[in-house]
């Protein structure tokens, strides 16, 4: 996705459970960088989970975002991802639907296409 990301870099760690990556994104998006610490990395269960700790998808309401992605096989031979995303506010704030859906849209815009 070299016209949305312009490089991934390990800041901490091996690349496994406990590290922090980086993702530069490309100039002209919506966000410069963003930083996120791998929780858990499950080859067999095929369970990846992280935690979003640093960047401009993290508005001033929200701590962290954390995400679960499951994988599983489907019987045609493809595979079906799930994707849960949990969101902790800073102190009283209240996050409102529409900036959740609109933080996924920037985040996936081919998705929601």
């Amino acid at each position: 996705m070299p016209h949305a990301i312009s490089s991934i870099q390990i800041t901490e760690g091996d690349g496994g459970a406990g590290s922090i990556k980086q993702i530069n994104f490309a100039q002209g998006g919506n966000f410069k960088s963003l930083k996120y610490r791998v929780d858990e990395l499950n080859e067999e269960s095929l369970v990846y989970k992280y935690t979003l700790i640093e960047g401009e998808a993290l508005i001033d309401k929200l701590e962290k975002i954390t995400y679960e992605i499951k994988f599983e096989a489907t019987e045609d031979g493809g595979s079906v991802s799930n994707v849960t995303s949990k969101y902790y506010t800073i102190g009283d704030s209240v996050l409102k639907e529409d900036e959740v859906k609109a933080g996924n849209l920037l985040k996936n815009p081919h998705a929601y296409a």
